[in-house]
């Protein structure tokens, strides 16, 4: 074979290309024809499966929804019921006594509160749950995670639960509300607001307490049901008792009807009688039912109005510091002095015969 005829045979020479410079492939029509017919394909083959995946969510979700619009109205509709049992109390005289109104229905709400917030996470978290489910979410490991980290925060917020289970059972029971004056032996005081977490105080002083309501250990709640006022009178054992009665009766019932007093006290002053009988005192105490947080501002009512009475009846309060006594009461100065002695006479024979013997040296040999 010649060669002009073999040069045609081999094809034309290759070019030189620069390196590094590939030209990029352009899809052709038919590329972009064959793409669209596996998608299309893909989507004939699966979507019976999206679409129950879609409606088993949307069915989820519309359950969820409207379970849960349900609990929540049926938390609104206790609510109110007890809302309404409490004004009911107010017309009868015990339950006026024994039951605030307004405590129970800021306790109502914050018991509802607490339960639709429970019901909310609980339905919705369910419902997420199983939404994850439709989409073939394997749930183990998620869940196992979730219960690791239950443990671990259990373990390390032991005291957030502590209080927070505390506050849930504070609330429910109704142990103390905002405006009470409570005993919660780390600290006393009127409370300020009350939360799941944490009770505000203030103190006697203008102090703020913040106290835990897991440290909580008793409660003494002063702003419940009644108070008692108590006073002890202490007079001369030589008064005239029934005088002291007199004047005391009279005090009590002109305090009872007078204002304010005759709102705040709940009962009538009553006169117990003694409660001790000394050489040089006796108490007379008084006692009487008032309003919760009422009780110290009675007492020292009544004692200013039993001053005033026992000096214009001429009545005499003893105690503390010694009373100085009259001429009269003056004890007789020879009443202490012990009558006179036989053993004071340095000569009588009776102290010669008390006298110790003196012992007798023996005389020298001799003499």
């Amino acid at each position: 074979m010649s060669l002009p005829v073999a040069l045609p045979a081999a094809g034309p020479s290759p070019s030189p290309t620069p390196s590094g410079s590939a030209t990029p492939a352009v899809p052709t029509l038919q590329d972009a024809q064959e793409s669209a017919t596996n998608a299309a394909t893909w989507v004939e083959q699966n979507w019976s499966t999206w679409l129950a995946i879609g409606l088993k969510v949307l069915l989820v979700l519309v359950i969820a929804v409207v379970l849960r619009n349900i609990v929540l109205r049926a938390i609104t509709k206790l609510i109110d019921r007890m809302n309404r049992t409490s004004e009911s109390a107010e017309g009868i005289t015990l339950g006026g006594l024994l039951v605030n109104a307004e405590r129970r229905r800021q306790r109502s709400q914050a018991i509802g509160s607490v339960l639709r917030s429970v019901a909310s996470f609980l339905i919705l978290g369910t419902a997420a749950l199983m939404v994850l489910s439709s989409f073939q979410i394997d749930l183990a490991p998620l869940l196992a995670s979730a219960g690791v980290a239950g443990v671990a925060i259990g373990f390390g917020a032991r005291n957030l639960v502590t209080d927070f289970l505390s506050g849930v059972f504070m609330i429910l029971e109704d142990q103390y509300g905002v405006g009470d004056s409570i005993d919660a032996g780390v600290a006393s005081g009127e409370v300020v607001e009350v939360g799941l977490r944490v009770t505000k105080l203030r103190g006697d002083s203008g102090e703020i307490w913040y106290v835990r309501n897991g440290e909580i250990k008793r409660i003494g709640n002063l702003s419940q049901g009644w108070a008692t006022a108590g006073v002890d009178v202490t007079v001369r054992p030589t008064e005239d008792l029934y005088r002291v009665r007199a004047t005391l009766e009279e005090v009590a019932e002109k305090m009872a009807k007078e204002e304010p007093w005759n709102e705040l006290l709940w009962g009538p002053i009553q006169i117990l009688g003694l409660d001790s009988v000394l050489i040089d005192s006796m108490v007379v105490r008084l006692s009487a039912k008032t309003m919760p947080g009422k009780a110290l501002t009675v007492e020292r009512e009544l004692r200013w109005r039993i001053k005033r009475a026992f000096d214009e009846a001429d009545i005499r309060i003893v105690g503390g510091v010694p009373v100085a006594l009259t001429e009269e009461e003056q004890p007789d100065p020879s009443a202490a002095v012990a009558a006179p002695s036989v053993f004071s006479n340095a000569d009588s024979p009776q102290v010669a015969a008390t006298a110790p013997i003196v012992p007798q040296r023996p005389a020298a040999p001799g003499k």
